[in-house]
């Protein structure tokens, strides 16, 4: 089989900053990580390689620096890794990013053989969106299984996989044919410690880096700003609240004792919604 990641080097969360004018994330000077959500996307495309054989190619769009994710992505036990890199790239959106990523990907097929599955994150914490999997299945006309919490079963032969994806009310079981999309949940799995090996594999690795040209994408006004019609109006804080938090009851209450408490001061706060509560029970 052959497997393609989809990751992202993101700054730390902690670090963030954000540009005054252009209200883009700031990267420069601030560190960066695998984006947390990829990495369980990451272990479960090599448990899949581990398991029914073939090979797991890491993709991932951004400055030269990214391909430090690539390398690391290495040492967990990837077989390649390829960074698409280029100015045409830069302020790209949900869309020009899943446009570039997708031309890439047929790149990758041609070159190393067509994906039977692809992985990604559920999302991103920078962008928190989680539109670029989506986007990608779209793009490739490709079967998509969102928000996965496991891989059931994988049947190569049979070219079919059956996951079980998170709901709202429940889990859904899946099963879908080769080849598709798979976004995964985070704590999905456990990621695994890299070998010895693979860490020095990783040191010594080329990490494959290709162009807009090299990834054979012609139309250039598809990427970076001029591809991607979202617009950051305005990046702000949340105005802290000025009322603290209020504490209701004391250790030892019972739970009733609580929750008439917890009405009690919701009356008093919403003395309006207590009158209609009293008219509708009346009405009833």
């Amino acid at each position: 089989m052959h497997i393609v990641v989809c990751i992202k080097q993101v700054p730390d969360s902690a670090q963030i900053r954000v540009h005054p004018v252009t209200n883009t994330i700031m990267r420069q000077g601030v560190p960066t990580i695998i984006n947390p959500f990829d990495l369980f996307s990451l272990e479960e495309a090599l448990r899949m390689r581990d398991a029914h054989g073939g090979e797991v190619t890491v993709l991932t769009m951004g400055p030269p620096m990214a391909s430090d994710s690539l390398r690391k992505a290495l040492t967990f036990g990837a077989d390649r890794g390829v960074l698409l890199t280029d100015r045409f790239f830069a302020g790209s959106d949900t869309l020009a990013t899943s446009f570039a990523l997708s031309a890439a990907i047929q790149k990758i097929g041609q070159v190393y053989g067509k994906p039977d599955v692809i992985f990604a994150g559920k999302q991103t914490i920078d962008g928190d969106t989680a539109q670029v999997g989506p986007g990608i299945a779209k793009r490739l006309d490709l079967l998509q299984l969102t928000y996965v919490a496991k891989i059931a079963s994988v049947d190569p032969a049979a070219r079919e996989i059956t996951v079980e994806r998170r709901a709202e009310g429940g889990t859904q079981m899946l099963q879908t044919k080769l080849p598709c999309l798979v976004t995964m949940l985070e704590g999905s799995n456990e990621i695994r410690r890299g070998t010895l090996n693979d860490a020095l594999r990783a040191a010594r690795a080329e990490i494959i880096t290709w162009s807009a040209a090299d990834a054979g994408i012609e139309d250039l006004t598809k990427c970076g700003l001029r591809g991607s019609p979202t617009v950051v109006k305005r990046v702000f804080a949340p105005t802290a609240r000025q009322e603290k938090a209020k504490i209701l009851g004391e250790p030892g209450d019972s739970t009733r004792d609580l929750a008439d408490g917890l009405i009690s001061e919701i009356f008093t706060r919403k003395p309006a919604l207590e009158t209609a509560l009293a008219v509708e029970n009346c009405a009833a």
